[in-house]
């Protein structure tokens, strides 16, 4: 195992069972979908295409929208923060009680076919969502395996990016050598059915959900395209999907533009590789580094893509239960140091992504383009369970480097740029235009 591995797992002992514990980042649920069977989710104000596929939680809440604040002058106000703990709560209870409830569900619900596993699961989630943070969560084996999955970008499914457009369900992309490009769709095709089922007033997340599948089992798009005179039928064979986190090009002959889709296993090997072809061209002015719509992802790994710019700085700090406070270093080599660097963010950017975008802002190391990020500043703590199944705990809140609380306060763009609807119908990118204008050489 190697040494930054050992930072983020490790083995607790437990007198029958081992218990693996690793330190985890992220936003559960958001939605970039692809369905080869995964989403992180667009948080963005539906600016923004997802890569399609299945929700999943990347950091165990369950979808928590992101709500923008209105004005202080209209907003109402919450009383009596500081009431007294219902004298229930103080008093102690019997555990029969417990058992009074799971058999009275059992005897008398209408459905009478409810699995006893079912129930005890389903108590399980119940005490953890009783602390009341949506990012501690109960997962069972089957949430679990699935959660393992995404975080190392293998799907099953058919291999396109789709995203909702206009009222339409399209294609934004086929990803290489996937079942969906190899079917013969194409970028702006309308999806108007999933296996007969229309996509009208469809949601993507149905649709992902429609769309993946397991590798090998059929699924049937009705497509429409420009050039068709009548829709068609695609029947797609799912398959096996392994979606690359990190991708980068060169934009305008001499920026390096990179997209970190989430910071999952295969990040830093992908990101040193971009580093060495981009100090091999010798020819790259500046780069920009687009974290729009990324869920998160590894502590570690956001620490380490970090460091690339100051690899001797505090990148966030970890402020404990106790009030133990842990300052993160990379100790990188800071290869694009010297590179003027702009960082694009947007309502979808959260915890690993803010990690990183504030570091970088408090360097001054990068301008920050975009709209506000999630504001997702915890981390769990991630243990799997002997079952299968596991649980996170939020464990600590996060800390730019100045101080700056991530956690339900995001990062603020140093040049805010929205997208509207109106542009991403229309293809319009605002905010990498303005990246692109902020590092423009003479």
């Amino acid at each position: 195992m190697s040494a930054e591995n050992k930072k983020h797992i490790e083995i607790i002992q437990t007198p029958q069972k081992r218990h693996i514990s690793k330190r985890y980042v992220s936003l559960w649920l958001a939605a970039i979908l692809i369905c080869c069977a995964f989403s992180f989710g667009i948080l963005a104000g539906g600016a923004a295409p997802s890569l399609l596929a299945n929700s999943f939680d990347l950091s165990v809440a369950k979808t928590k929208a992101k709500i923008k604040s209105t004005p202080a002058t209209t907003t109402g106000k919450v009383l009596n923060t500081n009431a007294k703990v219902p004298d229930y709560l103080n008093k102690d209870v019997d555990f029969n009680l417990f058992w009074d409830v799971w058999n009275l569900v059992k005897n008398k619900s209408y459905d009478k076919n409810v699995p006893d596993t079912q129930l005890f699961y389903g108590a399980l989630a119940g005490i953890v969502a009783a602390v009341g943070d949506p990012y501690t969560v109960f997962m069972t084996p089957q949430d679990s395996n699935q959660f393992q999955q995404d975080l190392k970008g293998n799907f099953e499914g058919i291999g396109a990016e789709i995203a909702l457009k206009n009222g339409n369900i399209i294609i934004v992309a086929p990803l290489n050598d996937t079942p969906a490009e190899k079917a013969g769709l194409k970028p702006k095709d309308i999806i108007l059915k999933i296996n007969g089922t229309s996509t009208k007033d469809m949601s993507v997340d149905t649709a992902v959900k429609l769309i993946r599948g397991k590798k090998g089992t059929k699924v049937t798009l009705n497509i429409f395209r420009e050039d068709f005179s009548e829709p068609k039928d695609f029947e797609i064979v799912r398959d096996a999907i392994t979606v690359k986190s990190l991708t980068w090009e060169v934009k305008n002959n001499n920026l390096a533009y990179i997209k970190i889709r989430q910071f999952n296993e295969d990040t830093m090997t992908l990101f040193d590789k971009a580093i060495n072809e981009i100090l091999a061209k010798g020819t790259i002015k500046g780069i920009i580094l687009d974290l729009r719509n990324d869920p998160g992802g590894y502590l570690e790994t956001a620490i380490a893509v970090a460091g690339e710019w100051d690899g001797s700085a505090t990148v966030v700090s970890e402020k404990m239960r106790d009030g133990t406070e842990i300052k993160h270093v990379a100790d990188k080599q800071a290869r694009l140091a010297a590179y003027p660097t702009a960082v694009i963010v947007d309502g979808g950017s959260a915890s690993a992504s803010e990690i990183v975008a504030g570091a970088l802002q408090d360097w001054g190391k990068a301008q920050i383009v975009g709209d506000k990020t999630f504001g997702k500043g915890s981390v769990q703590d991630l243990t799997d369970l002997p079952d299968g199944s596991s649980l996170k705990i939020t464990i600590a809140k996060w800390f730019t480097p100045k101080g700056r609380s991530i956690d339900e306060q995001g990062i603020t763009p140093d040049i805010y740029v929205q997208i509207t609807p109106d542009d991403y119908n229309k293809d319009r990118d605002p905010q990498l235009d303005k990246a692109l204008e902020i590092l423009k050489t003479p």
